[in-house]
C-alpha cells in the first residue's frame, strides 16, 4: 500500500468537501445560537445585554433580539453558496461586537484583571478567532482556480 497515494486520496476528498462542511457548520451553528437569543433561550443573554448596557441608544433586551435575528440571518446566508459572500459581511460586523466584553466586562472575561488568563466566558469569546479564521478561508476560495 503506497501511503502517499493514500494520503492524496484523502486530502482530495478533503478539498472536495472542506468548503462545503464550512458552510453548512457556519450555518447550523449561527441559526442554532442565534435563534436562541430572541426567545430568551441563550446562555449567552446576560452576557450580551450587560456588554450592550452601555449603548447610548436601544435597550438591551432590544439588542439581545437585534443580534439574535442577526445572527439567524447569517446562518441562513451560509446555507446558500451564492449568498456566502453577505454571510461573510455579516460575520464579520457581528464579530466586532463579540469582543466587546473584552474591553466593557473584563471581570467577567479575565481573571483578576490578568489578559492572559481568560476565564471560561472569555474563552468562549476567544473562539471566535478561529471563527474568522475560517471566515477569510471561506472567502479566499472565491476566485481560486482548481489544480485537482
Amino acid at each position: 500500500m503506497n501511503f502517499n497515494k493514500v494520503d492524496q486520496a484523502i486530502a482530495e476528498r478533503m478539498s472536495h468537501w472542506g468548503i462545503p462542511a464550512l458552510r453548512i457548520s457556519f450555518a447550523i451553528i449561527f441559526f442554532w445560537f442565534g435563534i436562541l437569543k430572541p426567545f430568551g433561550l441563550s446562555s449567552a443573554s446576560e452576557l450580551l445585554k450587560d456588554t450592550v448596557a452601555w449603548l447610548p441608544f436601544g435597550q438591551p433586551d432590544t439588542w439581545l433580539v437585534v443580534i439574535g435575528w442577526w445572527e439567524v440571518a447569517i446562518g441562513i446566508t451560509f446555507m446558500f453558496k451564492r449568498t456566502t459572500r453577505i454571510a461573510i459581511a455579516l460575520l464579520f460586523l457581528q464579530m466586532l461586537g463579540t469582543f466587546m466584553p473584552f474591553v466593557f466586562l473584563p471581570e467577567v472575561t479575565v481573571q483578576n484583571g490578568n489578559y492572559l488568563k481568560p476565564t471560561l466566558i472569555g474563552q468562549y469569546i476567544l473562539k471566535n478567532v478561529m471563527i474568522i479564521s475560517s471566515a477569510l478561508i471561506l472567502g479566499g476560495t472565491f476566485y481560486q482556480k482548481k489544480n485537482i
